[in-house]
């Protein structure tokens, strides 16, 4: 089970780069707790879309940011918290 700080601190990196990529339609990657984040972020009309892959599991991962806030799912959980938790959180 991923917890809420794991989460939110992928979505800290993943919004870290996703703001200097400006077109984000290559894969981007980080790693993060001893996994690998491999992810697209797109932009639609109703905020930030950020989809991939976790390795070594290739757990998949798809969040919505809109409004402050980022919610979808993660190897299979719901998750959801403000962005403001993402920014904060420690990584390691």
């Amino acid at each position: 089970m991923l917890s809420k700080f794991t989460i939110a601190g992928a979505v800290s990196a993943i919004a870290a780069t996703a703001a200097q990529a400006g077109d984000a339609t290559p894969k981007q990657r980080f790693t993060h707790e001893g996994y690998t984040y491999v992810y697209q972020v797109k932009d639609t009309k109703t905020g930030q879309v950020i989809s991939g892959r976790r390795y070594p599991d290739a757990v998949a991962f798809n969040l919505a940011v809109k409004n402050g806030k980022v919610s979808g799912i993660s190897g299979g959980q719901s998750v959801a918290f403000n962005v403001e938790e993402a920014r904060g959180a420690a990584s390691e």
